[in-house]
C-alpha cells in the first residue's frame, strides 16, 4: 500500500524569521519539570508570585453580574480610557485625549501595534541591549532591520551618547525599556530627556515600554517619558501594562498613548487582529487604576527585601558579579568567571543548573548578553535561598 506523502506547512517568512522565546523555554522546561514530581526552584518567571488583589477580582465579577460581556470599541470602554487619562495627568502631568489613548490584550498587544503600524521593510529599530525578547521579533515580522546598541560598558545603562552614534539615515524608530527586562537597571531622567531630545533632533519615534513603571528602588524614582514636554511627546509612543503593577499576568490587559494619527494607525492593525481587549479585563483594569494602591506598596517592599537579600548572596559567589539593579524584580549577574571546565557559555551555565540541580534561570544570550543570566526575584525567600545555594555549587563546579 502506497503512503500519502506528509504536506509540509508552508510557514511564513515573517515567522520563520522568528526566534522561539528564550523565557518561554525556561517556563515550559520548569513546568515539564514540577510535571514529573522534581523538587524545581523556578527563578524563570517574568510575572509576581502575588495573587491579583481581591477588589481587582470583585470589579470583574460585578461586571459579568451587571452583563458587560459584549464587544466593546476596538480602543476600549470610556471608563478605562479616563483612568488612563487621569492617571498620567495626576502623576506626571501629561494631558491625553481619548483618541490618543487606546486598550490592548497586554502591554505586548501595545507594542506589537506600534512597531507594526509604523515601520516599512528596510527601516532600522534601535533596540538597546540587554533586551526584552520580543522587541526584535517584532521588528523582524514587520521587516524591518534591528540594530542593537551595546550598552555593556556601562553596565547596561543606555545613554544620550550611546543612540547618537547609533542612528543612521536608514533610522526611523527607538525601543526604550526602564526599568529593563532583563537588567534591572533604570535611565536616569536627565538621560532619558537627552535622549527624546535627540530622537525629536533627527525626527525619529520611540516606544517607551513602561511595564515596570512602579517598581522602582530609592534613590530611584517612578519616572514616565509622558512627563516630557508636548514637543518631545509628539513621536512617542507609551505601552504599558497591568500585569506586573497589579499582579494581572492572566488577565492581558494593556495599553498605549501616542499621537492621535499613530493611534487611529495602531486602531486598525488591532481591529483585524484581536478588536478589543477583553470587556470584563476592562472592567478590572479600571477597579486596578481608581481604586486602593496599597497592593503596589505591599508588593514593592517585599521585592525591596528580596532584592537587598539576593544581591548581597550573588556577589558572596566567587566569579559571579551582580550590578545593582534600580527597578523591576529582576537580577542579571554576570557569570563568565564561573565558566570553566565543560562550561564555556551562560546556556551552559544555565543548562548545568537546569540538568544537574533542577533550578530554573533564563540564558542571557537570548536576550543579546551572552555571559549573563537572568534571575527572577518574583518568588519566596525561601525558593531563593534554595536557588542561591544551588547556584553556587555551580558556579564553584562541585556538581
Amino acid at each position: 500500500m502506497m503512503t500519502k506523502p506528509t504536506a509540509s506547512f508552508p510557514v511564513s517568512e515573517n515567522v520563520a524569521d522568528m526566534k522561539a522565546s528564550a523565557t518561554m523555554a525556561a517556563m515550559q522546561a520548569a513546568d515539564s519539570m514540577r510535571a514529573a514530581g522534581v523538587d524545581v526552584v523556578d527563578l524563570g518567571p517574568g510575572e509576581p508570585d502575588f495573587d491579583t488583589p481581591q477588589n481587582i477580582k470583585d470589579a470583574a465579577v460585578a461586571a459579568m453580574r451587571a452583563g458587560k460581556t459584549k464587544y466593546t470599541p476596538t480602543s476600549g470602554v470610556r471608563e478605562l480610557q479616563q483612568a488612563i487619562i487621569d492617571l498620567y495627568q495626576k502623576e506626571f502631568g501629561a494631558i491625553y485625549e481619548r483618541n490618543e489613548v487606546m486598550a490592548t490584550a497586554g502591554g505586548k498587544q501595545a507594542l506589537f501595534n506600534a512597531v507594526v503600524s509604523l515601520i516599512n521593510p528596510g527601516d532600522e529599530v534601535l533596540i538597546p541591549k540587554p533586551y526584552w525578547v520580543t522587541f526584535p521579533e517584532i521588528v523582524t515580522f514587520a521587516r524591518g532591520t534591528s540594530v542593537f546598541i551595546e550598552t555593556q560598558d556601562n553596565d547596561f545603562v543606555l545613554t544620550a551618547d550611546m543612540v547618537r552614534r547609533a542612528i543612521s539615515p536608514k533610522t526611523k524608530l527607538l525601543i526604550l525599556n526602564s526599568p529593563s527586562n532583563p537588567s534591572g537597571r533604570v535611565i536616569p531622567p536627565p538621560e532619558f530627556k537627552q535622549i527624546m531630545e535627540i530622537v525629536a533632533e533627527h525626527d525619529l519615534y520611540v516606544i517607551s515600554d513602561e511595564c515596570y513603571l512602579r517598581f522602582v528602588y530609592p534613590p530611584a524614582t517612578v519616572f514616565s517619558a509622558a512627563s516630557m514636554r508636548p514637543e518631545l511627546r509628539r513621536r512617542l509612543c507609551i505601552a504599558g501594562s497591568f500585569s506586573k503593577t497589579y499582579a494581572m499576568t492572566g488577565w492581558r490587559v494593556g495599553y498605549s498613548l501616542a499621537n492621535a494619527e499613530w493611534t487611529r494607525a495602531m486602531l486598525k492593525v488591532q481591529g483585524h487582529s484581536t478588536s478589543n481587549a477583553t470587556s470584563i479585563s476592562q472592567a478590572a483594569a479600571t477597579e486596578a487604576l481608581k481604586g486602593p494602591q496599597d497592593s503596589v506598596a505591599t508588593m514593592l517592599a517585599e521585592y525591596t527585601r528580596r532584592r537587598a537579600w539576593l544581591l548581597g548572596a550573588l556577589n558572596d559567589i566567587p566569579g559571579l558579579r551582580c550590578p545593582q539593579p534600580e527597578g523591576a524584580f529582576y537580577a542579571f549577574p554576570d557569570v563568565r568567571g564561573c565558566l570553566k571546565g565543560r562550561l564555556h557559555t551562560s546556556s551552559d551555565f544555565a543548562n548545568q543548573l537546569l540538568e544537574k540541580e533542577q533550578t530554573v534561570v533564563t540564558d542571557g544570550a537570548g536576550f543579546g548578553a551572552e555571559g549573563f543570566i537572568r534571575i527572577s526575584y518574583a518568588t519566596s525567600m525561601e525558593r531563593l535561598e534554595e536557588g542561591v545555594k544551588r547556584i553556587r555549587r555551580v558556579a564553584e563546579g562541585s556538581v
